[in-house]
């Protein structure tokens, strides 16, 4: 199953109590929570380029499956981790006690964030 497309966010749920938990300023906060932003996902076999817009920028990060990368996160720095396939259309990732489940179902795309007892879960359609 490809991921590539380009998909708009269309619920986010624990945006914000999940941002302040990672350390995201107040003010990028308030401009992201009600910001539908378009997402574009471009993979070629294992390897996958991933570009957020976020409201205030936009994130851009590659990563091969199985690989150990360099990811910049929603703080802007970046962390050395690798991401896995579970079956054909799940991406898992951990990053800095943060467990990262991008899952994608038909054209659907929730993503997942779990740090603690906090989850942030954000759909997105592919558009």
């Amino acid at each position: 199953m490809s991921f590539s497309g380009k998909y708009q966010v269309q619920s986010q749920d624990n945006f914000e109590v999940f941002m302040k938990a990672i350390g995201v300023p107040d003010e990028i906060i308030q401009k992201g929570k009600d910001f539908k932003g378009v997402s574009e996902i471009v993979q070629n076999g294992n390897h996958f380029k991933l570009s957020l817009n976020t409201g205030t920028r936009v994130l851009v990060n590659e990563f091969t499956l199985g690989e150990e990368c360099e990811l910049e996160t929603l703080t802007g720095e970046k962390v050395k981790t690798v991401v896995e396939k579970e079956g054909d259309n799940k991406l898992v990732t951990y990053i800095k006690g943060i467990k990262s489940v991008t899952e994608l179902c038909g054209d659907t795309i929730t993503n997942t964030m779990t740090l603690g007892d906090i989850t942030f879960k954000r759909i997105s359609k592919r558009i």
